[in-house]
């Protein structure tokens, strides 16, 4: 019988004569068994975690970035605790004198660097709540939010300065100062002054701020930030966090690896790519500035992306599924390229160190020796530093996360969350390996429990338990900002309701399995559930991409797929074919060589008749945010790709019907 994670805290219960479906037990993890953790007395903000480390260790470095040299990035030059903390007051009075007040609300808007913790913080120093503008939703996004959200001052990245000037005509009754991470050129003053707003340099706002002054005091009950989440359907919700459940999602990851791994220190490294506008990385970062570790930024080019990790070194990185998938692909294609003598070898440790992994011995002691022999080479993948790996945000396939626990030389975890629970509210314990492929146990902030979803077969009553996740405790969000319409469809009797399916494992780990919202019928009255669908297609090594669509007056299914370059390469150089990827694309026996592949997955992964594609469209370009197909953590949207792709879907309906004629 192996080890269980979770203790029961409460019977389930049956489903209401008023529709209210049943709801499986409620759970907390072994690590709160006696209670959900509180927030200590005298913390009040995340200002104080930033004192406190300042006070410690006022020299230590903080927050890096790489120098351009003749246009070429440099080593990281480094800003301490002690030059940020003083910035941060200096920003934070140069606000109050124009007239910010504690509980207004101020923008940030530009990609990871130092000027957006300093922002960050120095609205934390004067209890200013802080609103995150994001890039990936596109200009009339950033206007939305500002007016809905009522941003009086905002600070700017110097390359979106005139996307903020755009909209300024549609949002100067509420944006009057604009502070640029940069500088700010004569034109740009004078374009914003027309519409009543000022514009300043980095440097002259610092300087119309004083390090001499009080700081206004905090309270736990004070809103930190909104952040918009980018919806998959409709316009962005704010989702309101106070200052309360912010510190108890930090200092809940602080407790879990302290009680299952090595705390961060001041000796860490945190790699910072992943957008600052979400919260995993705000969390993330916010928990390292609360350990007094550095946080090194990257350049915010995808092709240097770990070029930057090669040269930062980090201990601690945290990555989403895409950016994995990358890293094992390019451990796997050097294996292969090693000889064979060197792939032997490389396969014989591999397989000897996942067998003692599965055994359940921890990272360190599973293959020591191979690690120095065969291991050490493949972790220089992220620098050969890092001991703390998490990956959240979307699903990470087995694959790469049984490759990247063999060959990274770090534990690894998956978790799992969202912006209303304050980044992640299930982790996988980072040593225990039959945790893998699974979303891990609550954490100790939060209870969890399983409600039926009848429509769709899910029984949390079952002995297998399946069913909408809901949440109840500590590090929640507070409601969406000017919506209690939605906030009342989300947090019923207490728990929210996150949308998202999953199945308890014996081990008390998490699984998610589905999403309740995708899902629709077809005109014979079959539910599809349409998620489920895409992550068993996905597993067919052809494709990269795959959006499925059902129309509720048709019997059948159709994709849009896009195909793997190479692997659709591969087949045109086979069959003589000779022309560009858009026109391989659009071959018929292309189409048809992918869409037999994709059955024949289809039927080894047990998809009934009705859950088979009939017909699929091969895109070539991977579906993206300029296209707004996608949200900024690659979900797709699918309102939006039905737009975008009418046309063919009518067409491959047609077709299929055909066919089927």
């Amino acid at each position: 019988m192996s080890e269980v994670y979770t203790v029961k805290v409460e019977e389930g219960r049956p489903a209401t004569s008023d529709g209210r479906p049943s709801a499986g037990p409620v759970y907390r993890c072994i690590y709160a068994k006696d209670g959900l953790m509180e927030l200590p007395t005298g913390l009040e903000s995340p200002w104080d975690f930033f004192r406190d480390s300042v006070n410690r260790s006022p020299d230590n470095q903080m927050l890096g970035r790489r120098q351009k040299l003749d246009s070429k990035a440099g080593p990281y030059s480094w800003l301490t605790y002690k030059e940020v903390y003083d910035v941060s007051i200096q920003m934070g009075s140069a606000m109050r004198s124009r007239g910010i007040n504690p509980g207004d609300h101020c923008g940030i808007y530009g990609s990871n660097c130092p000027e957006w913790i300093i922002a960050m913080e120095a609205c934390n120093s004067s209890a200013v709540t802080y609103v995150p503008l994001y890039d990936s939703l596109g200009p009339n996004a950033v206007e939305f939010i500002i007016n809905h959200a009522e941003v009086s001052i905002a600070f700017v990245q110097e390359n979106k300065i005139p996307s903020i000037l755009s909209c300024l005509d549609r949002c100067s009754s509420n944006l009057k100062t604009i502070v640029s991470f940069g500088n700010v050129s004569t034109t740009q003053k004078k374009e914003a002054e027309e519409f009543g707003t000022s514009c300043f340099s980095w440097g002259e706002f610092l300087q119309s701020g004083s390090l001499d002054c009080d700081l206004p005091p905090k309270k736990k009950t004070d809103i930190c930030t909104i952040m918009y989440t980018s919806g998959t359907t409709g316009e962005p919700k704010g989702v309101i966090i106070k200052n309360e459940a912010f510190m108890s999602e930090v200092l809940s990851i602080d407790q879990i690896i302290r009680l299952t791994d090595k705390v961060a220190a001041d000796d860490d490294v945190y790699f910072s790519f992943l957008p600052l506008a979400h919260v995993y990385d705000q969390i993330m970062a916010t928990y390292c500035i609360f350990k007094g570790s550095a946080i090194g930024f990257w350049q915010g080019d995808v092709r240097f992306l770990l070029e930057d990790v090669q040269t930062l070194k980090p201990t601690i990185f945290c990555g989403v599924p895409r950016v994995f998938d990358r890293i094992s692909a390019g451990i796997k294609s050097k294996v292969s390229s090693a000889g064979s003598l060197q792939s032997a070898l490389f396969q014989y440790a591999y397989n000897y160190k996942l067998r003692y992994l599965e055994k359940g011995l921890p990272q360190h002691k599973a293959a020591p020796f191979f690690d120095r022999l065969v291991f050490d080479k493949t972790k220089q993948a992220l620098g050969g530093r890092v001991r703390i790996l998490l990956s959240g945000a979307a699903p990470l396939p087995i694959h790469v996360e049984e490759c990247l626990r063999v060959t990274i030389g770090s534990t690894l975890s998956q978790g799992y969350g969202l912006t209303e629970s304050c980044a992640g509210c299930f982790t996988a314990i980072g040593d225990v390996f039959s945790m893998m492929g699974t979303v891990g146990i609550p954490m100790t902030t939060i209870e969890a429990r399983l409600e039926s979803v009848p429509e769709m077969g899910y029984d949390a009553l079952s002995s297998e338990p399946r069913g909408e996740i809901c949440l109840r405790g500590n590090s929640l969000f507070s409601g969406y900002h000017k919506r209690q319409d939605l906030t009342q469809e989300v947090i019923v009797d207490g728990w929210f309701h996150t949308g998202d399916i999953g199945e308890w494992q014996p081990n008390g780990a998490m699984k998610i399995i589905d999403r309740k919202k995708n899902i629709f019928k077809l005109s014979q009255g079959e539910y599809i559930a349409v998620e489920n669908i895409e992550s068993k297609y996905l597993q067919c090594p052809l494709i990269s991409s795959i959006w499925v669509y059902g129309n509720s007056f048709e019997s059948f299914l159709v994709a849009v797929v896009v195909p793997e370059r190479k692997a659709l390469e591969d087949w045109a150089v086979e069959h003589n074919f000779t022309g560009d990827f858009q026109s391989v694309c659009e071959n018929l026996k292309a189409r048809q060589y992918i869409l037999d592949e994709l059955k024949s997955t289809g039927q080894k992964l047990q998809l009934r008749g009705f859950e088979q594609l009939k017909a699929i469209y091969l895109e070539p370009s991977p579906f993206d945010i300029e296209r707004d197909l996608v949200t900024p953590t690659f979900k797709l949207k699918r309102p939006q790709l039905l737009k975008y792709y009418k046309d063919q879907i009518d067409e491959l309906y047609k077709e299929a019907k055909g066919t089927m004629a």
